[in-house]
């Protein structure tokens, strides 16, 4: 299985974000689709990311939600 090109792939709420993943136009793109225009990355977020634990770009997004109804 080839790795997973952050840059040009699509991305889904099933993509699951792997140790290659980076922070590209792609990421935000996908990420102003689901939480708005509004979307920015923070360092809080950024390192949750890259944590090493198994998840998403769909739990990204609900994360993102979940931390925008908070303010």
């Amino acid at each position: 299985m080839n790795a997973f090109d952050w840059h040009a792939d699509p991305i889904s709420r099933a993509t699951p974000i792997t140790k290659s993943y980076r922070n590209t136009q792609n990421v935000r793109r996908f990420l102003t689709r689901e939480c708005g225009d509004t979307f920015r990355f923070d360092r809080c977020f950024m390192a949750w990311l890259k944590d090493g634990r198994e998840k998403t770009m769909g739990d990204a997004a609900i994360r993102l939600q979940a931390e925008k109804r908070k303010v």
